[in-house]
């Protein structure tokens, strides 16, 4: 049946190229000056400028894949699973477009790959964008200026052990300097996930087992409400937007129990969840005497979320489990800073303030299991004003950049209206960085890097309560969390076609989870972060070179960490191999093939399984005069891709073996009339909170 749908679909496409208006357009031959490195884009050009990864796209075989998620996918170093895009061996990334920090993910699906000049990669940013902040991904597109009604609408269903459908409605009305937008966006995401949980320890002197099975559903509504304006004249812009965000979920669990050789129980988990959330934010910017630069960004989030959980037991005696939550988020947050030159420079100074509130209100209804598992009502507070300035040079060949920045965060925590002083406190922080760089030639450099971090823990992880998973299992936060201190040495080089990437930190007050006895009258194991001290290595090796149709990315790499807790160590490890391929074919056929492994290693409690081989493919093409997209996706081809993994934390030894659908196939269709660059021009005020939250 599939193979009957994949035939189809072709036939399809086919037709509509005979019948479609085909106009061959010249392939923008931009040339480009980069810090004196001068770049002519007719074939894909990546290079390292400083700690800066730059790819050209105009002229090259990625130019017509598709949206800017199918660029980013094939690009070294970053990597895009589920519409998510992350960078090897980095956390904390914030993405731009044209300048600004991007508002949603749905924003890289809008951007067509043939309006993408060029995609930085930034690996050591600096103080502007925040300690916490790991690497930041800049995309530039080509300016539009068309006046009238544009829009964009992309569809896409796909099949995996469920069916899934997206769609999303852009439309824009620019008249003279001024800019008028709205987007619509509905999702339907239904994801399955299988799996078996052991858990084995010593228990009353003797070896014990806790055991479950999982067969879960996923299914999600999210929709996207979104309105705007940007007026700009001259050296001056300004705009403006608000977005309305509502969420519907359940989570069905129908799986089992068992507890040593005694009789397994059958257990269904219902969770059903209502949430929603408001964002409005506005920016200005001015340019005034060619040279200074003033930029302002305010935020306001407001979200809610509430949840009904049931756990039942048919077959058994024992006693149904309800409980509720509610949830309740805000944000206020600004960003002002002025770019100038200085000392033949550029520099950068400003100040980045915000105020979170989150509140969390649990209810357990079961009598029994609330002896141990006990209702509760938790605040936090947090208050934080930054001052930042960076400055950056060249000198010849040589480079530089260093910054600092300083941060008071003043911390408030409460559990049933009452202050706990342990937890609370106010921090200053500093934290500076600098980096060196030299150019030798045009297709080989290095540079090396150091930059301490202050990264702080999501707020899921910092809340009181604890969560009613079986019989015998507790899920929760921790409150106590500390915010982790981090020391990173990166040093990078390229020669020719080749890039070295190697990333040294040393991380004080990181959390990872371990399984540990909590204090019941049962057997009871709990699931919860905890801080520990890491050291870590992380090592790429890249080769990027076109070779006329066919544009192949291979990337090794090595992750290898120094973490003892409790007296074992968790150093075994982890080799990788990423290797991407874009075939660009005649008539404007582009082809995809990406192919990716690893070996069994630790990365810090958890010993990951081996995953030998998984594969994705895709084939797509334009048409209309690249209006129209058309593309069709694989995952997991081979369905060899898996999230099996152990654990062995204070006498507990956990083994997880899970299968997730990653395995499917979807049909995307874009259609852009007139399409434009990205809308808004504001950036994030606190993009560090907004992802805690």
């Amino acid at each position: 049946m599939k193979a009957k749908t994949i035939i189809l679909i072709l036939s399809v496409l086919l037709t509509a190229e005979n019948i479609g208006a085909q106009k061959q357009e010249t392939s923008d031959s931009l040339s480009r000056e980069l810090q004196e490195i001068v770049v002519t884009a007719r074939q894909p050009s990546t290079k390292l400028i400083g700690t800066t990864i730059v790819s050209i796209i105009p002229g090259s075989n990625l130019e017509n894949l598709g949206n800017a998620l199918d660029v980013l996918a094939q690009l070294p170093m970053i990597k895009v699973e589920e519409n998510a895009v992350s960078v090897m061996g980095k956390s904390g990334i914030e993405i731009y477009i044209d300048g600004r920090p991007m508002r949603d993910e749905t924003e890289l699906l809008r951007i067509l790959s043939s309006n993408i000049r060029k995609v930085e990669l930034d690996m050591a940013p600096g103080a502007a964008y925040g300690s916490s902040t790991g690497a930041v991904l800049r995309l530039t597109t080509k300016r539009n200026f068309v006046q009238g009604m544009s829009f964009s609408d992309q569809f896409q269903i796909q099949r995996r052990r469920r069916w899934s459908v997206m769609d999303n409605l852009s439309l824009s009305y620019r008249i003279s300097n001024l800019d008028l937008f709205a987007d619509f966006m509905i999702n339907h995401n239904n994801s399955a996930i299988k799996g078996k949980t052991s858990n084995s320890l010593m228990y009353d002197g003797r070896k014990t087992i806790v055991g479950s099975s999982q067969n879960n559903s996923y299914p999600t509504t999210t929709g996207i409400v979104k309105a705007g304006f940007n007026f700009a004249k001259g050296q001056q812009s300004f705009g403006a937007y608000y977005r309305y965000n509502p969420e519907r979920g359940d989570f069905i669990n129908t799986g089992t129990e068992w507890l040593d050789s005694d009789p397994v129980i059958r257990r269904n988990i219902d969770r059903h969840i209502k949430a929603c959330s408001h964002l409005a934010s506005v920016y200005y910017e001015n340019t005034f005497s060619d040279r200074y630069t003033l930029h302002f960004d305010g935020d306001f989030r407001e979200s809610r979320e509430k949840s009904n959980v049931s756990t039942s037991y048919p077959e058994s005696d024992f006693q149904e489990v309800n409980s509720t939550d509610s949830r309740k988020s805000t944000l206020y947050a600004g960003k002002l800073y002025l770019k100038f030159p200085l000392w033949h420079g550029d520099a950068t100074i400003g100040t980045q303030d915000s105020h979170t509130y989150t509140s969390l209100d649990y209810r357990m209804m079961n009598q029994q299991v609330g002896e141990y598992i006990p209702s509760a009502i938790t605040d936090a507070r947090q208050t934080s004003a930054a001052l930042f300035a960076s400055w950056s040079r060249l000198f010849g060949k040589f480079s530089i950049s260093a910054g600092v920045r300083y941060e008071y965060v003043d911390y408030d925590f409460k559990k049933d209206g009452r202050r706990d002083e342990f937890i609370s406190r106010r921090d200053h922080l500093l934290t500076p960085d600098i980096s060196l760089g030299y150019s030798f030639y045009d297709d080989s450099q290095i540079s090396l890097s150091y930059k301490t971090a202050t990264v702080k823990p999501p707020y899921s992880q910092l809340t009181g309560s604890l969560s009613y998973v079986g019989i015998h299992e507790i899920e929760g936060g921790n409150p106590a969390l500390h915010d982790e201190h981090m020391h990173d040495i990166q040093l990078f080089g390229m020669w020719k076609g080749f890039m070295l990437q190697a990333d040294f930190t040393r991380s004080i007050d990181t959390y990872a989870y371990v399984k540990q006895l909590y204090p019941a009258d049962n057997l009871q194991l709990l699931m919860h972060p905890v801080n520990i001290n890491v050291t870590a290595l992380n090592l790429f090796l890249i080769w990027s070179r076109p070779i006329r149709i066919w544009t192949p990315n291979v990337t090794f790499g090595l992750y290898r960490q120094w973490l003892d807790l409790e007296g074992k160590d968790y150093d075994r490890p982890i080799f990788s191999y990423y290797l991407d391929n874009t075939f660009s074919l005649p008539h404007g056929w582009i082809v995809t093939a990406n192919i990716s492994g690893q070996t069994s290693g630790d990365m810090h409690t958890n010993r990951f399984a081996t995953n030998w081989f998984t594969m994705d493919a895709s084939i797509g093409k334009t048409f209309l005069d690249k209006s129209m997209t058309v593309r069709l996706s694989a995952t997991d081809i081979f369905n060899t891709s898996n999230n099996d993994w152990s654990m062995s934390t204070y006498g507990i030894c956990v083994d997880k073996r899970q299968s997730y659908d990653r395995r499917g196939i979807s049909l995307s269709v874009i259609y852009n009339f007139q399409p434009r660059k990205s809308r808004y021009k504001g950036s994030s005020a606190s993009e560090a909170e907004m992802k805690r939250l």
